[in-house]
């Protein structure tokens, strides 16, 4: 199936398509069915091949479909299942975004050109092979996902399943309009300052960006100079869960290495009495921000259900200090190492190239300060949890804007905007700690999505999980689609 270019309605709720078939089980849900033989990899992949083909007009979550190479693979699947082998993944249909490799496609990473195809899968994709998953195609990214909306000229406007007229959050806004539209039982992103994490709260879904090195990056040893990680993406904290462990590993060249957590096992164990610092404070940018009313008030229910819940929960905030100084070099050269792997680098957006060179200047003396800058960062930042386990904010100061209202902008106004509806996510990937975006609630007239993040001190991805599962047992969030889905 060709691309999503061009991406459909111009606003009103999302429509399934005509004869669209039911969207998918959730992960979970999928491999007990598929080890049952209550339904075949085949069948479960001709159904996501089908609702995405069905609202790629729509939504447009997906940079490439690979429909054929799915198919042979749920067959494969199929075959395996018959022999009664048992893999934490066999047979569900996943996807991947498009700054992931898949070996025979390209990686493009949201941008336009002509991008040779990979001869090898990335580390990621071989272990979720390895588990059983079956690639259906890469989502969308905006270009080099440096932007919290997926719009751009190399595929269209990617819009978001619960309104058509806002976007679904950025960079990871293709596999979570996948999710959240139900074309896939779940999806990996990537998170380098939120993308994963906002797109989550975005799209109603649950999103983990796990402790820096938890699941391998390569081939590439350390991306953005360490702040990206990948995550997934999922309806709920069990089937995130399953696919964060299902990834989870390393390649033997990575530079961050963990030590392993169980975090599928913390589904469902209780947390314990928590102590759950409630913040609204947002690290220094030196840019206007304003925290919506609206996602103020769902973070002080969700802080109050966890009160009810048994939990300590006061407010406090963490003292994040100059964490920006040590975010921007990183970010940027960044930008630039990824400009350079670009076959034609005149295609690129104005803003990606005046990256690039923000990137190039930073680069040297600069970067390896801003480097050296994390560690006494996180003694400074990380002394909230003297006090307290948990630390509880918004994901966004806003609901998703509209379609195309950041993707206009230029320059340091884009920037200056970004900032402004998603302060919150950046810092912990400075630090390199995990984080759980969970659904909030449904805000406005248009009952867009909002979300709250629990973050922790490294190691932490046990404990946010076990706490999230509480939350949801008790709010039940993974009951709520989009309208028409």
């Amino acid at each position: 199936m060709p691309t999503g270019a061009g991406a459909g309605a111009a606003g009103g709720r999302p429509q399934g398509g005509a004869g669209a078939p039911r969207p998918l089980p959730g992960l979970v849900e999928a491999v007990a069915a598929l080890a049952a033989g209550r339904i075949t990899a085949r069948e479960l992949t001709e159904r996501a091949l089908a609702r995405i083909a069905a609202t790629q007009p729509t939504v447009n979550a997906f940079r490439l479909v690979r429909a054929e190479a799915a198919l042979a693979e749920a067959d494969a699947a199929d075959r395996a299942l018959r022999r009664g082998e048992r893999r934490p993944l066999l047979g569900v249909p996943l996807a991947v975004k498009d700054d992931t490799d898949v070996c025979g496609e390209p990686t493009a990473f949201g941008c336009a050109g002509d991008f040779p195809p990979k001869t090898a899968d990335a580390e990621v994709v071989r272990r979720l092979r390895a588990a059983g998953a079956i690639v259906v195609g890469k989502t969308n990214s905006p270009e080099l996902g440096q932007w919290p909306f997926t719009e751009g000229p190399a595929f269209g406007d990617t819009r978001n399943p619960w309104h058509h007229a806002h976007t679904p959050g950025g960079s990871s806004g293709g596999a979570a309009a996948a999710v959240a539209a139900g074309l896939v039982p779940a999806a990996l992103g990537s998170d380098g300052a939120g993308s994963v994490r906002i797109p989550a709260a975005w799209t109603h879904l649950v999103g983990i960006k796990p402790q820096r090195g938890r699941i391998s990056t390569w081939p590439d040893p350390e991306p953005f100079n360490g702040i990206t990680v990948f995550g997934p993406l999922a309806r709920t904290v069990a089937d995130a869960a399953l696919l964060l462990e299902a990834a989870s590993g390393n390649h033997p060249a990575d530079v961050h290495r963990p030590p392993p957590v169980a975090v599928r096992d913390a589904v469902g164990r209780d947390p314990g009495r928590l102590r759950i610092a409630l913040s609204t404070r947002w690290a220094f940018t030196a840019t206007r921000k304003r925290l919506d009313p609206r996602v103020a008030g769902a973070l002080r229910t969700v802080g109050e259900r966890l009160a009810a819940l048994g939990h300590e929960v006061e407010e406090a905030d963490p003292h994040y200090g100059p964490v920006g100084l040590a975010f921007v070099p990183r970010a940027t050269a960044g930008v630039r190492a990824w400009t350079l792997r670009c076959p034609d680098p005149a295609l690129l957006d104005p803003r990606t190239r005046s990256a690039a060179r923000t990137g190039r200047l930073l680069g040297g003396p600069v970067l390896r300060a801003a480097r050296a800058a994390e560690g006494p960062l996180r003694r400074h930042v990380g002394r909230i949890f003297r006090r307290y386990d948990v630390v509880l904010t918004p994901t966004t100061a806003t609901p998703p804007p509209r379609v195309g209202e950041l993707a206009r902008l230029k320059d340091w106004h884009t920037d200056i905007r970004m900032i402004a509806h998603c302060p919150y996510a950046w810092p912990w990937n400075v630090l390199g700690w995990p984080a759980v975006s969970v659904p909030a609630a449904l805000v406005g007239p248009e009952r867009l999505p909002v979300g709250v993040q629990l973050l922790g001190p490294a190691g932490s991805e046990p404990l946010l999980v076990s706490l999230a599962a509480q939350l949801e047992a008790d709010q039940r969030w993974w009951e709520r689609w989009p309208p028409g889905v």
